[in-house]
């Protein structure tokens, strides 16, 4: 998982792997720290609407599971799948491309 931070906005990829372990029902973590020091924990779930709330000492984001599968559908892609966490913080969520590519091949037009 590789998570990009940008002023008012956040881009999040996965490949192939941690998706099917998202769409299983597994979530999913990112732990940034400095030797034994956390500096910034998120954790990745499904539920029925897009959010980013703090969880403790972590961050925790939920992807809208309907729109989510809807865009898995259209995999391998390029563009993002767009979201609002709320106010003007916007997610881009993607599928690593050459990752989509090699386990479901090209996109059946």
């Amino acid at each position: 998982m590789k998570l990009q931070l940008q002023p008012q906005s956040l881009r999040l990829r996965l490949d192939e792997a941690e998706l099917a372990a998202l769409l299983a029902g597994q979530p999913l973590g990112l732990d940034v720290g400095q030797g034994t020091t956390p500096l910034f924990t998120l954790r990745v779930g499904l539920g029925q609407a897009a959010g980013l709330h703090p969880d403790g000492p972590a961050w925790r984001l939920t992807l809208p599971e309907p729109e989510l599968r809807a865009y898995i559908e259209t995999l391998p892609r390029r563009d993002a799948l767009a979201l609002t966490l709320g106010g003007d913080l916007r997610l881009d969520f993607e599928v690593d491309v050459r990752d989509s590519l090699q386990v479901r091949g090209p996109r059946r037009r």
